[in-house]
């Protein structure tokens, strides 16, 4: 069967031929008595291959009856019924859990148990049995007429008058307690006759006008909700919202719908509003963005500088120092000199800066410094020593609340300048964003949990290029969690850690052993920074928010 029942349908030589049926140590046994098999159809049958509670059957003769045998596996329950000169049972599963509702599940029969076992009898007979036994108003419609033979035992009332109905081609339809019972051509025409009258005074009724408050939704959506439920023809008029003559407007000012039709499509229009005019829930997005930086760095070296000026015998003028800079100081005093006193000296002393020529120098704390000072000439010597550590946190706390199923932004970041050529060459000045973006859409299950769509975006200059324009890194990370209400999901992975160990140092002296290390410096640099991101989704109820 359709819903995985063993099905097993016999043809008897007569419908007056008597069946015993019974289970006998978790066998299904049938005994028709006073009936034999034809030679040749004493055999047993593996039926294992259709899926079904039944896995073995075994027909044979036995005495003067004839025996069918089912052999079962798992749990399962029989019903065995008989309609003229079919005899018909089934074996359907017991599912661990009934469920009910929904097309195409076997239909759940709650009726008392009754039995049934007549020969060649009335249809509307067995009608009016099953009115006696339930105490329901039974009407039967005068083209209900024949006869039949059926055997059923143990059977939910309700099934047996299904099976009943479905074996003569009847119908039914229950009002209350009263049951029309009419064959099914005959209920369907009735059923076109009554549409068709209610169709003609949807026609000639008046039209009367309703307003309606919507207070959540958007009275728009309203709108067109109802008018793609608008009948087309008379078959789906009947299961429409509006009839082919109402009309449906709305003020959005006010956010108020007008329906214009006949009396009896107001109510059902007016009970779908009530179901979808309701508050949707909201969420709060509580976000601690933190940036976790760890940074050392660790620096020695020695700074040597030589500068002296000293005349020539042709009246000419030597200097030397540790730059250019330097040398231009020294000439540059002296010949000042020799305008004003003939004399280019005393010269001016270059500055440290330019008098250090092996510069491996840091610019940090720490330092010491010597000079040796001559008549025409000066030493320095720089040592500096610099260790730093550093450890920052920076953290903010955003907060933005959402509907249900919508996305909600949070941007943290600054508009960075920067100088680029126009089409005429002409120098512009622009902005680049730089943002640290976090976007959220929540959806709350029907439990209360929350399911969050995260995505992370960073942005980040790198350089710049040799137009000017700025080259940006980004970083992304984009996933879905589901947490309870109040409860925090951590996002990470965006890790930078950069190691850099420099050696700056004077050619060949900073080679020489032992005595290399005062002319050269060593830097060595460890940076780690780490973006962390606490999400944390709370609900919120009528009322405000719970407070944790």
């Amino acid at each position: 069967g359709v819903q995985g029942q063993g099905i097993i349908n016999m043809t008897l030589s007569s419908s007056t031929i008597s069946v015993d049926v019974r289970e006998e140590q978790g066998n299904i046994v049938a005994d028709f008595v006073g009936a034999k098999l034809p030679r040749g159809q004493e055999r047993r049958l593996d039926v294992t291959d259709f899926a079904t509670p039944v896995t073995l059957i075994d027909a044979f003769n036995r005495g003067e009856n004839a025996r069918l045998v089912i052999q079962r596996v798992g749990e399962s329950e029989f019903l065995a019924y008989q309609t003229d000169d079919r005899y018909i049972i089934e074996v359907n599963p017991v599912a661990e859990e009934e469920v009910t509702g929904g097309p195409g599940q076997q239909k759940i029969y709650t009726g008392e148990l009754l039995s049934l076992n007549f020969q060649d009898i009335e249809v509307r007979a067995v009608l009016q049995i099953i009115a006696d036994f339930t105490g329901l108003n039974v009407v039967v419609s005068d083209t209900v007429q024949g006869n039949l033979t059926l055997r059923l035992q143990n059977v939910p009332w309700d099934q047996a008058l299904d099976i009943i109905l479905q074996t003569k081609g009847l119908t039914q339809r229950q009002n209350g307690n009263v049951i029309y019972i009419a064959p099914a051509e005959e209920v369907a025409a009735r059923e076109k006759l009554e549409l068709e009258a209610l169709k003609a005074k949807e026609e000639l009724e008046p039209l009367v006008s309703d307003t309606i408050q919507v207070n959540y939704a958007k009275v728009e959506d309203i709108k067109n909700i109802i008018e793609e439920r608008r009948g087309a023809n008379e078959d789906s008029d009947s299961f429409s919202l509006l009839s082919s003559r109402g009309t449906v407007s709305f003020d959005p000012r006010t956010n108020l719908l007008i329906v214009v039709d006949v009396p009896s499509k107001l109510p059902p229009i007016r009970e779908l509003i009530q179901k979808i005019d309701i508050p949707v829930r909201q969420v709060l997005i509580d976000s601690r963005i933190v940036i976790a930086n760890d940074d050392f760095s660790k620096e020695l070296g020695v700074r040597w500088g030589f500068s002296g000026v000293r005349s020539t015998s042709d009246n000419g003028l030597a200097a030397i120092s540790g730059s250019a800079g330097g040398n231009e100081t020294i000439i540059g005093s002296a010949i000042g000199n020799l305008t004003d006193t003939g004399q280019p000296f005393p010269v001016e002393v270059p500055a440290l800066a330019d008098r250090l020529g092996v510069d491996l120098g840091v610019g940090g704390t720490s330092r010491l410094a010597l000079a040796l000072l001559g008549q025409d000439y000066l030493v320095d010597l720089e040592l500096s020593a610099l260790q730093a550590e550093g450890r920052g946190e920076v953290l903010s706390n955003p907060r933005v609340i959402t509907t249900d199923r919508n996305e909600a932004s949070i941007i943290q970041g600054q508009k960075v300048p920067f100088n680029t050529l126009d089409e005429a060459g002409n120098t512009v000045t622009d902005f680049e964003d730089v943002n640290l973006e976090l976007t959220v859409t929540p959806q709350i299950t029907p439990d209360g949990r929350v399911i969050l769509d995260l995505e992370v975006k960073k942005d980040e200059i790198v350089g710049t290029a040799p137009n000017g324009e700025l080259i940006l890194g980004n970083r992304e990370v984009k996933t879905q969690a589901m947490v309870d209400d109040g409860e925090t999901v951590v996002l990470g992975g965006v890790f930078e850690k950069v190691t850099r160990n420099n050696v700056d140092k004077v050619p060949f002296l900073g080679d020489l052993p032992a005595v290399g290390s005062l002319f050269r410096r060593n830097q060595q640099e460890n940076t780690k920074l780490e973006l962390l991101i606490f999400v944390t989704p709370q609900v919120i109820q009528s009322g405000g928010i719970q407070v944790r």
